[in-house]
């Protein structure tokens, strides 16, 4: 492995976001982050961990950071991800995911930054023939989110060919669960994933959990879905960087699932299992364009980095009950206090 470059995470004080800060710790990185706290929390970066309260689209702050911290690396997660807001306010999510991203690839190139890792989504896919899906399916998104996420891996493969930096997009399948040490988790309000649904309502957060849809071509009828643990695709990014500064003449795009489907029912009697408690469920009518089945393929990510997923039983620690009430109390305020960290802003550093 090469040098360890100094890291600049967008968005991280958000749910996959914040699990990167650590792995990049954890593995020996500098790590700096950018992040408007739209949704994010200042307790989710860890100590001496520089936090640049903006946006990224602020093209001087973002020049700034580079300078400052030598950055050599850009992991990119900010942005929006609710797929039916992104088609009742489309301009928002070009806006936010691809304008904004615009702005940030130019100032990394600008910056001299060599390596620029890009959280995407298997919303490029739209509604695959096949599945699983392999990263060479047809990218047909049906919704702005997945389109905003296209886009911008395509700004940054016409870039990679016109400026010395490489890239690897990750396009993520369901994500889910939190860090085994509880050091942070999914804590954004209203968040609209499935496992932080259910566990919601046993929780008594939510009178019950919705299933769009129970005619599906699956073995309940329900939805299948490729879940995959936040740490385990924490660790793919820093496996991903590793390999973009091992090979900086190539760029990579990867799918990030374990490639193991499970349907909602199944989630939500998983999770009353853990719990102990029956989750009220209300059956409902499908909803527009979702899939049967959407299972990644994940051959090509296992072929080119070493990434070992350890799940969701990885050393018996990822109890979802327990870490995912740590999340809805620290959102809440009712637990632990928040991590301090350098906090930046347009004048310099404070604390």
């Amino acid at each position: 492995m090469g040098d360890k470059v100094p890291v600049l995470v967008t968005g991280g004080a958000g749910y996959i976001g914040s699990h990167a800060v650590l792995a990049l710790k954890d593995a020996g990185w500098k790590v700096a982050v950018i992040d408007n706290l739209t949704t994010g929390f200042r307790f989710a970066i860890p100590d001496g961990v520089p936090l640049y309260e903006g946006d990224i689209e602020d093209g001087a702050l973002v020049a700034r950071i580079i300078a400052e911290q030598g950055i050599g690396a850009i992991m990119h997660f900010a942005g929006s991800i609710i797929v039916p807001e992104s088609v009742e306010n489309p301009l928002k999510y070009y806006h936010n995911n691809t304008a904004k991203s615009r702005a940030l690839i130019e100032a990394a190139v600008t910056g001299g930054v060599k390596h620029f890792i890009f959280s995407s989504t298997a919303a490029t896919y739209g509604i695959p023939e096949v599945s699983p899906v392999t990263e060479d399916s047809p990218k047909q998104p049906i919704n702005p989110y997945g389109m905003s996420k296209l886009m911008t891996e395509t700004m940054l493969a016409d870039t990679a060919r016109a400026h010395p930096i490489n890239f690897c997009a990750l396009r993520y399948f369901n994500v889910a669960g939190a860090d085994p040490q509880a050091r942070t988790g999914q804590s954004t309000a209203g968040a609209t994933h499935l496992i932080k649904v259910a566990v919601e309502a046993a929780l008594g957060k939510r009178s019950h959990v919705s299933v769009f849809g129970t005619d599906y071509d699956t073995p309940d009828g329900t939805g299948v879905r490729d879940y995959i643990h936040v740490s385990d695709l924490a660790n793919a990014h820093v496996l991903a960087l590793e390999g973009l500064i091992e090979q900086p003449e190539r760029s990579l795009t990867m799918n990030c699932g374990y490639g193991r489907g499970f349907s909602v029912l199944e989630v939500l009697d998983a999770v009353d299992r853990v719990t102990n408690l029956k989750i009220v469920r209300e059956m409902g009518p499908r909803r527009a364009g979702d899939p049967d089945s959407l299972i990644s393929d994940n051959r090509r990510i296992k072929a080119t980095v070493p990434w070992v997923p350890q799940g969701f039983h990885g050393g018996g620690s990822r109890t979802k009950q327990r870490l995912h009430r740590l999340t809805f109390h620290r959102a809440t305020g009712n637990g632990p206090p928040s991590v301090s960290s350098p906090v930046a802003s347009g004048k310099g550093i404070r604390t």
